[in-house]
């Protein structure tokens, strides 16, 4: 299911992140680089500092985040959180529910990107245990991506772009099983959004403001806590219900 909240502006999500601050084998601090195979993800950092490492098809890049910065990058930019001083942000997704569902895939070393058995034991975490299990997974699952990044960064030094579209290859490989399954979440949800505003404009094209008798808020609760182990840190999402309409 999406973790957004229903009817949220289009067909996008929203959560809050902390950061992890666990330290890197390269001696750094944070979360596991990953890439999205369609999604957009934007970062509008509310405190603390930081760096977001990109591997796009600019090649590498490092952009520093503190209060107030904004950086969004398209599907398949590697990118990799840097925790500098208690980093957090919040978080907005395109295409709601696809995330959620696998979109994203971890740098894991190529040989467990190649075999879609292994990388499923590797990403995923426990569904239960208590909160020190988990955050081992979680970090064990980090550090196996922060390997991968590092084989990556070292063959894109050797082959250039080649390195990166092997690595592109793969993902589509190994989400590709899962592509029908996410047609039906677009469609639930950004398509319905986007087939709603174009009947509005059509209505208004005629002089029908009808829709606008059906103005609703929509008031967000955070899930209850403790905070989901997310790739990168700790994430905080809302929940709300559909809106009725008024007459």
């Amino acid at each position: 299911m999406p973790r957004s909240l229903p009817r949220f502006p289009g067909g996008t999500s929203l959560s809050h992140l902390c950061v992890y601050d666990w330290e890197t084998s390269d001696g750094l601090h944070g979360g596991s680089p990953h890439l999205h195979t369609l999604s957009t993800e934007a970062y509008v950092v509310t405190s603390g500092r930081g760096e977001v490492h990109t591997i796009s098809a600019a090649g590498p890049a490092v952009d520093e985040l503190t209060a107030g910065s904004l950086l969004w990058f398209t599907p398949g930019t590697v990118h990799r959180l840097v925790n500098h001083d208690q980093l957090q942000m919040q978080v907005i997704m395109s295409n709601a529910g696809l995330p959620e569902a696998g979109d994203a895939v971890l740098t894991f070393p190529e040989e467990i990107v190649a075999d879609p058995q292994r990388y499923r034991e590797a990403v995923t975490l426990p569904a239960e245990g208590d909160e020190g299990a988990r955050a081992d997974a979680a970090r064990a699952r980090r550090d196996l991506a922060i390997d991968g990044y590092e084989q990556l960064l070292g063959r894109i030094q050797a082959d250039g772009a080649e390195a990166m579209r092997r690595f592109h290859e793969l993902a589509v490989a190994l989400v590709r099983p899962r592509v029908g399954d996410w047609q039906q979440i677009w469609e639930d949800n950004v398509e319905t959004e986007t087939r709603r505003t174009k009947a509005q404009l059509q209505a208004l094209g005629t002089g029908d403001g009808s829709h606008l008798r059906e103005a609703a808020v929509i008031r967000g609760t955070p899930r209850p806590e403790p905070r989901l182990w997310g790739m990168c840190g700790r994430l905080q999402t809302w929940t709300g219900p559909e809106p009725e309409s008024q007459g």
